[in-house]
């Protein structure tokens, strides 16, 4: 590994600094700093601990013809992150060790993020038998936190069951919170804009029961439990509640769900077709206000890549999902730093810190110092880029953020002293 210097880079938007890494770690940091050695000037870019994704769809296996982990870590290096949480929903399923340590190698080999496999709950996401969470755990791929995500683990006996054993094993249980029996044929959030598109309803009450469910149980395990994609204004007040009272639920945002509004759906294009989702701007102000107040612990993009046939149709027929690991960064930076509810510090919070920690990860996330691993995103916060599905590393093209010009952009990444991304270029 060679060694590197960055140059004039601020750390978390203050005073700029030369930071000298080697092997991996920051081993010097002040003004002036020069050496023998690979020289990246941050040009007064933003200094950011690397961002840390805990709900990323990569496909693979089984998915390729929407996304791989290779063309999804290039999409995470352009984002900003060094490492990515990759969903259990693939074919075949992330159920066993094989799958599992599978992801986890094709993420080594390709070596651009560290690439985490989560593991499914139950066998084949059918939510009807437990699978086998003890032995992911202890395999090579060291899962950590498990999911049927796409799904709810809806029956609540195999619910308490998985978060008590969360709890002996030290993981965590991420919930895709939705009661199907509320959304049997939904296509849009239940209200005005839904009944005026004659689209059928999806009731946020549907999160919002399984969130309060769920913390009561987490609470009866003392397990750890953390609620995906959190859309509902009442869900945040769930989870305040819970968190008040000592249960140990964190909870994510995605970027889509803090910018974007049922409103899009007017124009009847799929690619604004999620799950959870979009609400009300109501709803869209709570999830700022939550994340800025840290009810809502993360962002986490639920980077969803689909080939066209599955976006270029009509809506019913349309599976949910949106791009967002490019992208994020610019979202947060618009909808949070912008209007003042969290500064540099904040982001490195949400983005990075605090995911971190959530899942366990001893070396992601850390404070800018010496002595501390060089995994780092540089942001420009003054530039401006135009959105074009068609110019993103993913291997889909399915951005809800098409030709919208979002502020700030990420100029290079760097994981463990190792530039994988420089303006916009990976660096295989």
């Amino acid at each position: 590994m060679k060694d590197l210097l960055i140059k004039n880079a601020r750390p978390y938007g203050e005073d700029a600094v030369d930071l000298l890494v080697r092997d991996g770690v920051v081993v010097e940091t002040g003004s002036g700093l020069s050496a023998d050695v690979d020289v990246l000037d941050a040009d007064g870019a933003v200094l950011l601990p690397g961002f840390v994704d805990l709900h990323t769809h990569l496909r693979e296996p089984g998915g390729e013809e929407s996304e791989t982990v290779e063309t999804g870590s290039r999409a995470a290096a352009r984002g900003g992150y060094t490492a990515v949480f990759a969903m259990p929903n693939t074919d075949p399923v992330a159920d066993t060790a094989v799958v599992v340590e599978h992801v986890r190698r094709r993420g080594e080999e390709v070596g651009l993020v560290d690439v985490h496999p989560v593991g499914a709950v139950t066998v084949g996401l059918e939510g009807v038998k437990m699978a086998e969470l003890g032995t992911m755990a202890r395999s090579r791929a060291r899962v950590r936190m498990f999911s049927d995500d796409g799904r709810c683990v809806h029956d609540p006996v195999i619910m308490r069951r998985a978060l008590e054993y969360a709890s002996s094993l030290d993981v965590v249980i991420a919930q895709h919170a939705e009661d199907h029996r509320l959304t049997v044929g939904a296509q849009a959030h239940e209200g005005v804009v839904a009944s005026r598109l004659g689209l059928a309803g999806w009731p946020a009450t549907a999160e919002e029961t399984i969130v309060a469910r769920d913390c009561a149980l987490a609470r009866e395990a003392g397990a750890a439990l953390h609620v995906c994609h959190v859309s509902s204004l009442r869900t945040v007040e769930v989870l305040r509640a819970a968190k008040d009272q000592g249960v140990r639920v964190s909870a994510e945002v995605t970027p889509h769900h803090l910018l974007l509004t049922d409103a899009a759906l007017t124009s009847y294009d799929p690619v604004n077709k999620v799950n959870p989702p979009l609400r009300t701007g109501e709803d869209t102000k709570a999830m700022r206000a939550a994340l800025a107040e840290g009810v809502i612990d993360v962002v986490a993009t639920d980077h969803a890549p689909h080939a066209q046939q599955y976006k270029d149709t009509e809506w019913a027929a349309a599976k949910p999902g949106m791009l967002g690991l490019e992208t994020a960064l610019s979202v947060v930076v618009h909808t949070m730093v912008e209007p003042g509810l969290l500064d540099w510090r904040g982001v490195a919070r949400v983005l990075s810190e605090r995911p971190a920690e959530i899942a366990g990860l001893p070396d992601q996330g850390r404070p800018i110092a010496e002595g501390e691993p060089a995994t780092f995103a540089l942001v420009d916060p003054d530039a401006v880029w135009t959105v074009r599905g068609a110019a993103l590393a993913s291997k889909a093209t399915n951005t809800p953020f098409e030709g919208m010009r979002l502020p700030a952009a990420v100029t290079a990444t760097v994981l463990r002293g190792r530039i994988t991304m420089r303006n916009g270029e990976v660096q295989a």
